[in-house]
């Protein structure tokens, strides 16, 4: 008998496929659950897949935090200077305002760390991942608020109101154009403007 070659190796069909032998399951795919499954691009399972979202997020925002906290920092000390007391009515609205927005940022920006730890080891990773991302992009839109009215608040001490509310306005122009639109046109060239289902992130 001839040996067989490559090819007929090939066309043959597998032994789970045979008539009368069951099939067996896929490795790390138990049957009747896709927790398992692999993701063919990444070879990953989406417990995998979670992990690294999860990861990738908090790299995101160390970079965020560290600018909510500088900003923070700035409007507190910035109630003890000597000028502070020179303010009128409408700037210390405007501070207290912007204030407000920035310890609202930071809550919005910590608070998947928080998830994080009550969902611990309860099988919720997934939850986790989507519930930390729409809290980082709200904790984004807070902080581009916070980052105008601050903005708004010191070019109208320095150059008076007109300035600083043009000064605001281009600063929350800015944001949402870098952080918001950019992505968006970036992801429409590159043709993946949206995750191809719940689990493609």
């Amino acid at each position: 008998m001839a040996p067989l070659t490559e090819t007929d190796r090939n066309e043959r069909p597998a032994p789970s496929a045979l008539p009368g032998t069951p099939q067996a399951p896929e490795p790390h795919q138990p049957s009747g659950s896709a927790r398992y499954a692999v993701c063919a691009e990444r070879n990953e399972t989406p417990l995998e897949r979670y992990d690294r979202n999860f990861g990738e997020l908090l790299q995101e925002l160390r970079v965020l935090q560290t600018g909510v906290q500088i900003l923070f920092a700035f409007l507190l000390t910035l109630a003890f200077t000597p000028r502070f007391v020179s303010l009128d009515t409408t700037q210390r609205t405007f501070y207290v305002g912007t204030l407000l927005l920035a310890v609202l940022a930071t809550l919005l920006l910590t608070a998947p760390a928080a998830v994080h730890r009550v969902l611990f080891r309860r099988r919720a990773k997934g939850l986790i991942v989507e519930v930390s991302a729409r809290l980082t992009a709200a904790g984004m839109a807070v902080l581009a608020l916070a980052l105008a009215g601050a903005v708004l608040l010191v070019v109208d001490v320095v150059l008076g109101r007109g300035a600083g509310v043009v000064a605001g306005s281009v600063t929350l122009v800015t944001c949402g154009g870098l952080w918001a639109l950019l992505p968006r046109v970036l992801g429409h060239l590159n043709g993946h403007l949206k995750p191809t289902g719940r689990d493609q992130v």
